[in-house]
């Protein structure tokens, strides 16, 4: 079991997100925005963050290079529905663990999820 930052917008993918990781059995605490996120992740102890890339308050891009600076071990996972957001997201490819382009599956989630804890 994994504790699970997820920064999300949308409410019903976080949702979505939700049910999938703690079906899985992980134990996940949601973020609105990359700003709530940032100050959840400097007060709990979390096993990876996944978050959306477009999103209110901070961006995921610029979230994980605060936490990467904070928290180096932390795997980070990218999720977008926007091809220029992915691309973005591929100059990250040292910095983050995985990229999931929306809409995805149960199995791509999961799978980007337990590939990046296994890291």
């Amino acid at each position: 079991m994994a504790r699970i930052l997820v920064a999300e917008d949308e409410a019903a993918v976080a949702q979505f997100i939700l049910r999938a990781l703690t079906g899985a059995g992980h134990q996940v605490s949601l973020a609105g925005d990359g700003g709530a996120a940032l100050q959840m992740a400097g007060s709990q102890r979390f096993d990876l963050l996944l978050s959306d890339i477009r999103m209110p308050v901070m961006d995921g891009l610029a979230l994980a290079l605060a936490l990467a600076d904070e928290q180096p071990d932390l795997p980070i996972v990218l999720m977008t529905g926007y091809a220029a957001e992915y691309e973005r997201a591929e100059d990250f490819q040292g910095l983050v663990a995985g990229l999931v382009l929306k809409p995805f599956s149960l199995s791509d989630l999961l799978a980007a999820v337990e590939a990046a804890l296994a890291r």
